[in-house]
């Protein structure tokens, strides 16, 4: 049995819910080694948003960065990557589409690369292949 890491998806909300879906899919495979947990979220949360989103990484192994195409305008992906660097969360940036030019967060560092969604990258990185 796979013990499975449990992940929270950040990702813009306005432009890619629908690949975000498609992540959360992936997770429910026999072999993901992942398990969705928790994500972005559309409403700001009451009270101070960002100390919501902390306490809800306190309870994941590992945060997947979805980069699509207006990631980089994206101000809720900036602050929950800077939140998980500020926890030691390990994470990675992950191309939201094969087909267009995908963006980074604005807090993202200059050596943190966008990796290539794909099935097999995907367990890799989720192993820490990085």
């Amino acid at each position: 049995m796979i013990t499975k890491k449990r992940a929270f998806i950040s990702f813009d909300i306005d432009h890619d819910e629908y690949v975000k879906k498609m992540l959360v899919g992936q997770a429910k495979f026999p072999d993901s080694p992942f398990e969705f947990k928790d994500n972005s979220v559309k409403e700001h949360l009451t009270g101070d948003w960002k100390e919501k989103v902390r306490r809800r990484m306190d309870n994941v192994d590992i945060v997947i960065v979805l980069c699509g195409t207006q990631t980089h305008t994206a101000s809720g992906v900036a602050a929950e990557l800077t939140i998980a660097k500020g926890k030691g969360k390990p994470y990675f940036l992950l191309t939201a589409y094969p087909d267009k030019s995908c963006t980074k967060p604005k807090s993202a560092s200059t050596s943190d690369k966008a990796y290539k969604w794909t099935w097999d990258n995907l367990k890799k990185l989720i192993d820490g292949a990085r």
